[in-house]
């Protein structure tokens, strides 16, 4: 099938090489046309200027100019498409309600190549974006404004997660497919063959306002449970002596009925989808006057989790930052991706600025460069404080305290490192539970803060090694 693919960000890019994987024939539209020199570039380095992603760029390689072709050109391959895949931004309105201004003038666009073609053959366009309940309506009033015929309109929201998307894309969980008529179904189980009738995979077919919505409790609910393990297991570990969070985790998961998926707590779920889409599911709850006193909590709590262990570093650890160096390690939202969008590093650094330190050594094996923008001195003057490293060692180096934001696997095995560059007094603030032999470094004189446990400091204040005793007289 002739597919377009709107839109080559996150989604997008990846929905178009998946596609072309299984032999589609696939444009990726986008108006930048850098993003489209690098993706036609084939080179790794070029495409993950933009997207990030393990396994992706090979993919890319692999189809490039045989079934996956990049374009700013979209008038001369809309006309005979099947499919025209939407994968647009749709950022939060101050209100928390969708922006679908980059959307409507997609929309737009579209619809008035679509009312010239000659073609009469029936053509989709999907939703493949994150788009409000309803929003399939409204693009059907764009088609009809602009007297588009014989052209159908379908919901089919993604649900990959950043890290293992293309394994994700390649055998998904579920497919939501949400369609009017049945012609159009039967247009998008050709785009989707592979996994029609697959025994494993579930294929859903409902309605388009029902597919919507389906994205949006999904992602809700998955916030919701990793506040709750945050707001209620973590509190337990930090504020009643002997609870011990990694034995109340398997505890409570051993039941098959509970989750593991989300039982970690953490310093705050970011990303681009949970906090912008449970921020919209309120707006449209209230909008039809319905309470989103849960919804509200859950969005509460896993904001507050992203700055609160500083305040328990000054209260329970009497930690003050004030003129202080600190080591932030962990910069994206999660491990292996470079998207700063809504990371709880961003919180983190801002709460720290605030407490006025006088350096931010920051540390992502990904990410420094989209933290250069996210952190621009355009945006805030005391961003110029951040000082970006090579490495956690680099970063380590002449700090007074620690705060690890990010799950990277290097920094697990960190223990070692923290004893060679730095030396007690010294404050490990943990948002990820990353450092398992914790209580050897508080025994040599370090102090722990970490979500999930108790401050802990060391006993006896450490000896001051004899060289070091007399360099000070």
């Amino acid at each position: 099938m002739k597919i377009i693919v709107a839109g080559t960000g996150y989604v997008g890019l990846v929905q178009a090489a998946v596609c072309s994987e299984y032999g589609h024939e696939v444009y990726a539209y986008d108006n930048n046309p850098e993003k489209i020199a690098a993706y036609n570039s084939g080179e790794a380095a070029q495409i993950e200027r933009y997207v990030n992603e393990p396994g992706l760029s090979s993919l890319i390689q692999k189809t490039l100019g045989k079934y996956l072709f990049f374009t700013s050109d979209i008038k001369s391959i809309i006309g005979d498409a099947d499919v025209i895949f939407f994968c647009l931004p749709t950022p939060p309105n101050q209100d928390g309600s969708t922006n679908l201004t980059f959307y409507d003038a997609a929309a737009g666009e579209m619809a008035q190549l679509l009312a010239k073609r000659r073609s009469k053959k029936r053509m989709v366009l999907v939703n493949k974006s994150t788009v409000p309940i309803g929003t399939a309506r409204h693009l059907e009033d764009i088609l009809r404004t602009h007297n588009v015929q014989n052209v159908g309109v379908a919901s089919n929201p993604e649900f990959l997660a950043e890290g293992t998307a293309i394994a994700q894309a390649r055998k998904p969980d579920r497919l939501v497919v949400g369609c009017d008529h049945p012609e159009d179904f039967q247009i998008l189980r050709r785009v989707y063959s592979q996994f029609v009738n697959h025994v494993r995979i579930k294929y859903i077919e409902t309605t388009p306002e029902t597919s919507e919505a389906i994205k949006y409790v999904a992602n809700t609910m998955l916030l919701t449970y990793i506040s709750f393990w945050n707001g209620v297991g973590a509190r337990l570990g930090e504020k009643i002596d002997n609870v011990r969070i990694e034995d109340l985790r398997r505890g409570v998961t051993a039941d098959d009925r509970i989750s593991t998926w989300g039982s970690y707590v953490s310093n705050g779920a970011g990303g681009s989808c949970f906090g912008k889409d449970i921020r919209s599911l309120i707006y449209q709850l209230r909008n039809v006057d319905v309470s989103t006193k849960m919804l509200e909590a859950s969005y509460e709590v896993n904001e507050y989790q992203k700055r609160y262990l500083v305040d328990r570093a000054i209260n329970e650890a009497d930690f003050q930052f004030s003129n202080k160096t600190v080591a932030v390690l962990g910069l994206a939202f999660k491990k292996q991706t470079n998207d700063m969008r809504d990371a709880s590093s961003i919180k983190v650094i801002e709460t720290l600025l605030g407490k006025g330190v006088s350096k931010i050594k920051a540390y992502d094996p990904l990410a420094n460069e989209e933290a250069k923008e996210t952190f621009s001195s355009a945006n805030n003057i005391l961003f110029d404080k951040i000082e970006y490293c090579n490495s956690a060692k680099e970063a380590l180096a002449d700090s007074d305290a620690l705060f690890i934001s990010a799950d990277w696997e290097e920094f697990r095995g960190l223990s070692g490192t923290i004893e060679q560059v730095v030396k007690p007094p010294y404050l490990v603030i943990d948002g990820r539970r990353m450092i398992p032999d914790y209580e050897e470094l508080v025994n040599k004189g370090f102090q722990y803060v970490a979500v999930g446990s108790m401050a802990m400091s060391p006993l006896v204040a450490p000896e001051i090694e004899p060289e070091l005793e007399a360099a000070e007289a």
